[in-house]
């Protein structure tokens, strides 16, 4: 059986398009569930969640490796799937995945791509991710998997990070066995990058490079400050 699970703050209105997308895409016929670990969510997140089919687990953390640690922990398949609330999933990318564990990997993820129009500095910091993605085997927050049994034993997610958490349990991963990155690519918000300042992004990539994962030990960034506005309206 195959779990998805999505971590969610305040994402009512992108929540729905995600679940959606899962579900559309069928989990190539394998049995699957979907849960969305509302997160101290202020908004209509819950109510959105159930009604689309998914199973909502409460929690008050504020931190993204609990919220998705708490997921893993309610999850009944033997199959994790961790994918951002704001990211489209194509029944391939599902299909590859399972293929991928069924047939050996403990986990792996998979290329992603910004949706709408995204500032030319946040092309290139895509472009540049691509690339360590590649030669680093790291899997992106927005779509990462693991067999149920590899991600006990890395001990799931560091909950002393706030940020980079993909990052810290994709090394754990890839010591325990073959881990892989998928040539398929999910669809993930640019909203982010519309919305913030290139300074404010490149400080937090700088911040990142010089001290790696411990650089989030606080809350920092546009993950656990107030929401801003998209300037693009389809995300």
């Amino acid at each position: 059986m195959i779990t998805f699970i999505i971590p969610a703050h305040d994402e009512e209105f992108l929540i729905g398009r995600t679940i959606s997308a899962l579900h559309a895409g069928g989990a190539m016929n394998e049995p699957y569930e979907i849960i969305v670990v509302d997160d101290a969510s202020t908004d209509a997140t819950a109510t959105v969640a159930a009604r689309c089919g998914a199973r909502v687990v409460s929690v008050n953390c504020r931190q993204i490796a609990a919220a998705r640690n708490a997921g893993a922990a309610q999850a009944q398949g033997d199959l994790l799937v961790f994918v951002d609330a704001d990211t489209h999933v194509p029944g391939a990318v599902v299909g590859a995945a399972v293929h991928a564990m069924r047939t050996g990997a403990v986990g792996g993820g998979a290329r992603a791509r910004f949706d709408g129009a995204v500032p030319i500095y946040g092309r290139i910091l895509a472009w540049l991710w691509l690339w360590i993605q590649r030669f680093g085997h790291l899997a992106s927050g927005c779509f990462l998997f693991c067999a149920r049994d590899a991600f006990e034993a890395a001990g799931g997610f560091d909950q002393t990070l706030y940020a980079a958490e993909d990052v810290v349990l994709s090394s754990r991963l890839r010591r325990l066995g073959r881990f892989v990155i998928l040539r398929e690519e999910v669809v993930t918000s640019g909203r982010n990058l519309r919305s913030h300042s290139a300074f404010e992004v490149l400080g937090i990539v700088v911040g990142f490079a010089l001290r790696g994962p411990g650089f989030f030990r606080t809350r920092q960034g546009p993950w656990y400050g107030r929401r801003r506005d998209d300037p693009d309206h389809r995300a």
